[in-house]
């Protein structure tokens, strides 16, 4: 068997002995026929809410929301639509901004802007980084379970807030998109550390928003109510499997009903060993987003399995305190007891490479150096198709998992 599985850019090659059986894992790839008209259907049909332009009749401004290049949403695909709709409701393009919610992601450069937004949209507005500093928010409150809504100063004043995104599980809430756009996505550093904090008392039901952490954040936008959201659900190419618009209850309850058809898998067996990929750029393009495909991969394994993951990494760590965490904290275990005490977002990601390291070995193929690799517990690997060769037995079971940032296994 010829394989070729995502890595970066690209695709890495890795031939499978006819001698070794492997099962292959994956979520329902079925992307629409035709794009443009799943965007109109969408915004032609709301779910909970009048039209996008019957809702900016009378309104003075508006700042719409969109993803950064670390997420699949494509919104260079809709943000002209969007902005015909407010143009057709009475609002200028001269009172219309574009936030990037980065949360506490890397700004981005003013040619990733222009990418997000697309030609069309890039020149009839105004595009923006969003800034998670504290002078850059404003303070409105905070939640019952003591998360400090901050907001950025632009987004707060709108008179009209769209908020787009793409819907996909999410093991911190559940689910991804909806309110996600507003909190963490605009919010301030002391807010979104807050929010993920409650990660340590609650776990989230993955595919399902009905966990405490997830509703921290629908609290925390009634400070500054998202009035429309459009979100997407599209494959690792970006390409749209389904859209839905309007009321941010109502819509994203819908959208998350398809995501969960989409990239749940049902499983009744684990494996020794499993090939994995986060799916290519940008899923892999960091190991703060790369980790996340591990413990997706991670999850066909029996205990005590291998996992043998190719993931890019040309960002390397994807965060600066993560990266000094690492470099200078001798034991996992000392940051493990460290994080207990207080948790700090970017380092948390050592609580989730503990679980994984506790659970499997991980064999990364990536651009990281190999005592990068090592420091943080994974054997690094210079060669995939020789460390495949090696680890692969017969007699074991082997699975591989190409689209590891989509796929989610539940087991029946």
């Amino acid at each position: 068997m010829n394989l070729s599985i995502p890595y970066g850019s690209g695709d890495q090659a890795v031939v499978v002995p006819d001698s070794l059986s492997m099962d292959t894992i994956q979520y329902r790839n079925q992307p629409v026929p035709d794009a443009a008209a799943c965007i109109r259907q969408a915004l032609d049909s709301p779910f909970g809410s009048e039209s996008l332009a019957m809702l900016a009749e009378g309104k003075t401004s508006a700042v719409i929301l969109i993803s950064d290049l670390s997420r699949l949403s494509p919104s260079y695909l809709f943000l002209a639509e969007l902005l015909d709709e407010l143009n057709a409701g009475g609002i200028p393009d001269s009172a219309i901004d574009i936030v990037v919610a980065l949360g506490m992601h890397r700004k981005q450069t003013t040619a990733e802007m222009q990418l997000l937004a697309g030609p069309q949209a890039w020149n009839r507005v105004r595009v923006h980084n969003h800034s998670a500093l504290p002078e850059d928010c404003v303070a409105l409150g905070a939640t019952t379970r003591g998360t400090p809504v901050e907001i950025n100063r632009l987004v707060a004043k709108a008179d009209l807030l769209i908020a787009t995104g793409n819907i996909e599980p999410h093991r911190l809430v559940g689910i991804s998109g909806g309110v996600k756009a507003l909190v963490p996505g605009v919010a301030s550093h002391r807010c979104i550390e807050h929010n993920h904090s409650l990660s340590q008392q609650y776990k989230a039901t993955v595919g399902d928003p009905n966990n405490p952490i997830h509703q921290d954040l629908v609290e925390a936008s009634r400070f500054v109510p998202v009035h429309f959201v459009f979100n997407t659900i599209v494959n690792h190419r970006r390409e749209l499997m389904g859209a839905v618009a309007g009321s941010v209850e109502e819509a994203h309850r819908v959208g998350s009903e398809l995501a969960r058809k989409h990239f749940i898998v049902k499983m009744s067996r684990k494996y020794d060993l499993v090939l994995a990929s986060a799916g290519g750029h940008p899923k892999d393009m960091q190991l703060y987003q790369a980790v996340k495909s591990m413990v997706n991969a991670s999850k066909l394994l029996n205990p005590g399995g291998t996992l043998l993951i190719a993931a890019h990494c040309e960002e390397m760590y994807g965060n600066g305190l993560f990266q000094y965490w690492a470099e200078t904290i001798q034991e996992r275990s000392r940051i493990v007891a460290m994080l207990k005490q207080t948790f700090v977002l970017g380092p948390h990601k050592f609580e989730h490479l503990d679980e994984l390291l506790r659970h499997c070995s991980v064999h990364l193929y990536s651009k990281l150096p190999p005592s990068t690799a090592q420091l943080l517990g994974f054997v690094p690997v210079a060669d995939l198709q020789a460390d495949f060769n090696r680890l692969a037995q017969s007699g074991q079971t082997i699975a591989c998992m190409p689209y590891a940032s989509l796929t989610f296994v539940e087991y029946t």
